[in-house]
């Protein structure tokens, strides 16, 4: 399979901080948690370390283990975090042929702190990656790809979003969209004028809720779905039994699928952290619970899980297989600090997901 992941790299600075040195806070009436930091305070790290990072190298990253021809367009800095991220990429086998370099803006950074929080805050200066132009975008990028991954694109660079669906799915390729959440905010308009071209779209719950507002105009709720395991509602997954809310709209989760589907995405795939993942299209909706890790940190466990599951289903994999294997490379993503030293080859995939229990696997097919 031939690939090409487009969007954003960072070079990350992970400060690995002991629990003593910080104080967490959860509010009582929030879901928010918080860090708390001394002010003027030197605070000991047990390391600091850097490593490459960014939707579209997790994601390269993450197929180039599992066997893909995989190449990745990123728009770096000329500078020396630019060539780390070039470099990481090259050891992986990635082809870096069609990255950019700005020679105005530095390499994206990202700076966080791993501590018992596990869930860090993350300070972001995007840099290069917000300076992407839709002349940097040739139909040449998209020839003989089987996929076009595209992860979320920063800033101006969100301006090419269409250009970049339109051309990949013109080159007959399976074209796979994580937008972020500015992009469905800020440039909502250019993202559903190519809602159709898109076959796979991949969307946490929080972004998936800025949608909401959009899909009720003349919805109807759906709620025809029929668990084919027989298990009695009070079991189903969250989400199943929750539905989704945005600035007062509410959906059910097969209402909200079967809106998007009727839109003309192939499929759906609603990841929701630590309670599992969604796979929805026209012949039902698949839940996969997470798969249980030792927790160092969540950065990348998103982009680990829909590359894995994106790449295996345009390699032919069933989605049952696809989306089990993604689970699993997620946990081990988690089990690190960074978001690439967890990913793992199919071999390991492969033999871990017929050991693992998969209890809580549900399927569910459309009811009419």
């Amino acid at each position: 399979m031939k690939a090409l992941t487009i969007g954003g790299a960072t070079v990350d600075i992970i400060a690995s901080v002991e629990d003593h040195n910080l104080e967490r806070m959860t509010m009582e009436n929030a879901y928010s948690s918080f860090l708390l930091l001394e002010e003027g305070k030197k605070v000991e790290a047990q390391s600091v370390d850097f490593y490459v990072g960014g939707g579209a190298t997790n994601a390269a990253v993450s197929m180039a283990r599992r066997g893909a021809d995989v190449a990745c367009l990123v728009k770096v800095g000329d500078d020396a975090e630019g060539h780390k991220v070039q470099g990481q990429l090259r050891a992986e086998n990635v082809d870096t042929r069609p990255i950019l370099i700005d020679h105005l803006e530095p390499t994206g950074r990202a700076v966080m702190i791993a501590s018992h929080a596990k869930n860090p805050t993350i300070f972001v200066a995007r840099g290069s990656n917000t300076t992407l132009q839709e002349e940097d975008i040739q139909p040449s990028l998209f020839q003989d790809r089987d996929l076009v991954y595209i992860t979320g694109l920063s800033g101006d660079s969100a301006d090419c979003f269409a250009k970049i669906v339109t051309l990949a799915k013109e080159a007959g390729a399976m074209v796979a969209c994580n937008p972020g959440i500015r992009q469905l905010s800020s440039r909502s308009q250019a993202f559903y004028s190519v809602l159709d071209k898109i076959d796979m779209l991949i969307l946490n719950e929080r972004e998936t809720a800025q949608l909401i507002p959009e899909l009720s105009v003349h919805r109807k709720e759906r709620n025809t779905v029929v668990c084919d395991q027989s298990v009695d509602v009070e079991y189903w997954p969250h989400l199943m039994k929750k539905g989704l809310e945005s600035h007062g709209f509410s959906m059910t989760l097969p209402t909200l699928f079967d809106a998007l589907l009727e839109r003309g995405i192939k499929s759906f795939l609603l990841t929701d952290g630590k309670r599992g993942a969604y796979l929805a299209d026209k012949d039902g909706i698949i839940f996969c619970p997470s798969h249980k890790a030792k927790v160092r940190g969540t950065a990348g466990a998103g982009d680990s899980f829909a590359s894995t599951c994106v790449s295996e289903l345009a390699m032919g994999r069933s989605k049952d297989i696809s989306i089990k294997k993604a689970a699993m490379n997620a946990a081990y993503v988690v089990s690190h600090v960074d978001a690439q030293s967890g990913l793992q080859d199919n071999e390991i995939l492969d033999q871990r997901i017929m050991d693992a229990d998969w209890d809580g696997f549900l399927t569910f097919c459309w009811a009419d």
